[in-house]
């Protein structure tokens, strides 16, 4: 396997030694290439990782995502120098909504709360009075009274999943998505079962509705993570980036995981390799701030979700 050959293991050696001599930790969201998820100190979904930059007593954060994940790693450790190791690691799905579009939209509804997902710009966490994660979106929105009006940004499938699942009917949604989750079909669950007909299909909050229609289990990359470990199924058709997929054959090696798309992938997430997680360690680059006025709304609404 191309992750085993020498000059990976050679790399991720030099990436281990660097984070000694530095005093870094490496954080590796679940969707990165397999070979930096094998190096990383700790690999997690979203929330798992910013609680893992908050708790942190490393100097240096080497955060091997995408550029709000970073963010939201300085805006909880401000001391602390991160590094996104791919300055141009981005989220078409974060990039739909900026703080101008939600001032806007707060102005048109005054009396409404804000629920950022997590997977937003500083700027626009700023501007709200609570994140959310796909993992705990539908606990955080039953906190806020039934009568309460809600803006939900950016996501609108995991949006109109929260409101199904809450019942509440007094959500405004923004119309942004992922498009590796929107991109997964309903005939591509169909073509999966037909293939593993006794399969259990694992689907992700942002999937379509018709994806999610499709599921025997709704959940986050986290909550797929932990499945298979109370589950008897022996297959498993997984509805999210196929990233997920190396970290599950890992933890269940008897077990079989199959994509539901071959299309799911990330670009964004496939920039950072072992080589520029080397040179950003190494070097310094790219540091990832956030101004200290955004910075401190911003802290308001992560910290009360990794509360």
């Amino acid at each position: 396997m191309a992750s085993e050959s020498s000059a990976v293991l050679e790399q991720q050696a030099e990436l281990r030694r660097l984070a000694t001599e530095r005093r870094a930790v490496i954080l590796a969201h679940n969707y990165q290439r397999g070979e930096v998820q094998d190096a990383a100190d700790i690999t997690g979904d979203s929330l798992e990782l910013a609680r893992a930059a908050a708790a942190t007593d490393a100097e240096v954060i080497l955060f091997c995502g995408v550029r709000f994940m970073a963010e939201t790693a300085h805006i909880l450790s401000p001391e602390k120098l991160v590094l996104l190791p791919d300055a141009h690691a981005g989220c078409p799905l974060a990039d739909t909504i900026t703080a101008e579009k939600l001032r806007a939209l707060k102005r048109d509804h005054p009396d409404a709360a804000v629920v950022a997902y997590v997977n937003t710009a500083a700027e626009v966490k700023a501007e709200a009075d609570i994140c959310c994660t796909s993992a705990n979106a539908v606990e955080i929105v039953a906190r806020f009274p039934a009568e309460q009006p809600l803006i939900f940004v950016p996501d609108r499938n995991l949006g109109d999943y929260v409101r199904r699942q809450s019942g509440r009917q007094n959500m405004i949604i923004w119309d942004g998505f992922c498009h590796v989750h929107e991109d997964i079909t309903a005939n591509d669950i169909e073509q999966a079962r037909a293939h593993y007909p006794d399969a259990r299909v694992l689907a992700h909050p942002e999937c379509r509705h018709e994806v999610l229609e499709r599921a025997d289990v709704v959940t986050s990359t986290s909550g797929m993570l932990r499945r298979p470990a109370t589950d008897p199924a022996q297959t498993f058709i997984v509805a999210t980036e196929v990233g997920l997929l190396h970290r599950l054959r890992q933890l269940y090696p008897e077990r079989t995981f199959v994509a539901a798309s071959r299309r799911a992938t990330c670009p964004n997430m496939k920039l950072t390799t072992l080589e520029k997680a080397i040179v950003a360690l190494r070097d310094g680059v790219t540091e990832v701030t956030v101004p200290p006025r955004v910075r401190e709304g911003a802290l308001r609404a992560v910290q009360r979700m990794v509360e």
